[in-house]
């Protein structure tokens, strides 16, 4: 079968993609407005289940910022070495990084899509909360690739869903079952990134 090699060449989209890399040091140069905004918009634009968005987009800068550092710092006391090391590198990542962006789900399609749907609430409470927590991921994937392709550097901070339910309180956003913290910021430096296993090694082919 003949194949179109134009279709095989790397493009703006796939270049951004591979170019991603968890930045967690920051220079000081500022982010601007209107950089902010086009990573939001992007965020926004990310796949929702039945076109909800139930999710809502904190960004914090100067002391709120320096606060929830304080925070997850404080926090990190209460966990064993592994746990408490990475919460505290987290927060150095929040320190360093001039703007924050925490994404949180709103719980509303919970809310109406158990309601709507034709069977046991339970089945439609699980359903649509796994709804939820897969538009925001994509949601935050849109926030890394945005700021990738503008020259900037980002972190998915995970290890902060460990204190979820503190940081949501500290967002003024109410508890759910999914919370990102994503430093932005221009690179003090990037990384060659971690080395990906083979493709073939996590596909399987069927028909």
């Amino acid at each position: 079968m003949q194949t179109d090699d134009s279709v095989l060449k790397p493009n703006d989209t796939l270049m951004t993609i591979q170019a991603r890399r968890s930045v967690r040091t920051f220079s000081r140069d500022e982010v601007t407005d209107e950089e902010i905004k086009v990573i939001l918009h992007a965020a926004n634009d990310a796949p929702s289940a039945h076109n909800q968005q139930a999710w809502r987009f904190v960004v914090l800068r100067g002391t709120k910022k320096e606060e929830l550092a304080h925070l997850v710092t404080t926090r990190s006391t209460s966990f064993p070495r592994p746990a408490a090391a990475l919460l505290r590198m987290g927060a150095k990542s929040i320190i360093s990084a001039p703007i924050v962006i925490a994404v949180a789900n709103t719980g509303d399609l919970i809310r109406h899509g158990t309601e709507l749907f034709k069977v046991d609430k339970e089945t439609a409470h699980d359903f649509f909360r796994t709804m939820e927590i897969q538009s925001s991921a994509a949601a935050v994937q849109n926030i890394l690739l945005a700021a990738t392709s503008l020259g900037l550097g980002s972190v998915w901070l995970g290890v902060l869903y460990l204190i979820k339910d503190d940081v949501l309180r500290f967002l003024g956003e109410p508890e759910g079952e999914f919370m990102a913290v994503v430093p932005v910021g221009r690179p003090a430096k990037v990384g060659s990134g971690p080395r990906k296993q083979p493709v073939e090694m996590k596909v399987r082919t069927l028909g």
